[in-house]
């Protein structure tokens, strides 16, 4: 045997290992890991997901809830998975492009440890003021009273460098303003302090907003995206108002790192497939928000844009977490 003729067969060995886990995959069971607790947003759309994923990979696809650490449990859990493209990760801004400055003793690392399958969606932030402040009418007059009073008017966050937090301080710091922060253990808290005039506005994403602002005295300022969103057509976006934000609380999937790159590219084809579903696309709809799939790479370079802007928001509110 010639050593070409040897080279030859053992590059055709090394494509049919590749080319065997695409052949046979998904064989089983499918769980997308949503690092928050069930009934909030990354469960609603990790959910809305795996119900139109399941016919188009013609298994189940399941939501697995790992919380905690600001999704650092369920991310962990997800990195140490099999990289065989039956444990999915719905990762967010705050898992993938803040945790990694923000916490100082992270049990994953955003880059080594995931494979980028599909961007999935932007959900915006609205800025709401709530019924402690009926004065204030809009953002130019939320920002006035904060620089009137520094430290006065406060803001509710579902945590210390959450993106809830991350958002306002980015926006008030912007506005040369100055708020107080008081932190909640997760969205839902925060709202009702809000609406309980305990505190005075929140950065939170638009569907909870638009519940908010129906009949409870609160309103919305302004939101974090590229253009105005539907769900509050009167209301301006932070690049119309002067700022520099305009993305919200933006989810991805991923993979284990690892993972064979043809069941990557079954997964895009699978999850592109889903968010053309009209489930997903409602889903997404309630929050203001509309499916942009993406490939592997412009998700991975998005996320490290991401995450060198967030990185300077997190190093100047010096929002570390031990």
């Amino acid at each position: 045997m010639t050593a070409f003729t040897r080279r030859a067969l053992l590059g055709a060995g090394a494509a049919a290992t590749l080319a065997t886990p695409a052949l046979a995959y998904p064989d089983r069971t499918i769980r997308i890991i949503s690092g928050f607790p069930p009934g909030g947003l990354n469960d609603i759309v990790s959910r809305g997901m795996a119900q139109a994923l399941t016919p188009i990979l013609g298994v189940t696809v399941v939501v697995e809830n790992r919380a905690g650490a600001g999704g650092g449990v369920g991310a962990t859990a997800a990195a140490r998975s099999a990289p065989d493209g039956h444990t999915l990760w719905m990762g967010i801004v705050d898992t993938q492009a803040i945790n990694m400055t923000a916490y100082r003793n992270l049990q994953y690392d955003a880059d080594r440890d995931f494979a980028p399958i599909t961007f999935v969606a932007n959900v915006p932030f609205a800025y709401v003021v709530g019924p402690s402040k009926p004065q204030i009418r809009d953002f130019g007059g939320l920002m006035a009273a904060a620089k009137a009073q520094p430290g006065a008017i406060t803001f509710a966050s579902w945590g210390v460098a959450s993106t809830s937090h991350l958002a306002m301080e980015r926006v008030i710091r912007e506005q040369h303003a100055e708020m107080l922060h008081v932190p909640f253990t997760g969205q839902a808290p925060g709202m009702q302090a809000i609406m309980a005039s305990q505190v005075d506005c929140m950065s939170l994403p638009a569907g909870g907003a638009e519940t908010m602002t129906r009949d409870t005295g609160t309103r919305a300022v302004a939101v974090a995206a590229k253009q105005r969103i539907a769900l509050f057509p009167n209301t301006p976006t932070i690049l119309e108002l002067g700022g520099t934000l305009d993305s919200g609380l933006w989810k991805a999937l991923y993979a284990p790192a690892r993972t064979p790159r043809p069941i990557i590219d079954r997964l895009n084809q699978a999850a592109r497939e889903a968010m053309a579903t009209p489930g997903v696309i409602e889903v997404l709809r309630t929050q203001g928000a509309v499916p942009e799939p993406s490939t592997p790479e412009e998700l991975a370079a998005m996320q490290a844009r991401e995450r060198a802007s967030w990185a300077e928001v997190v190093r100047a509110t010096g929002a570390y977490i031990q």
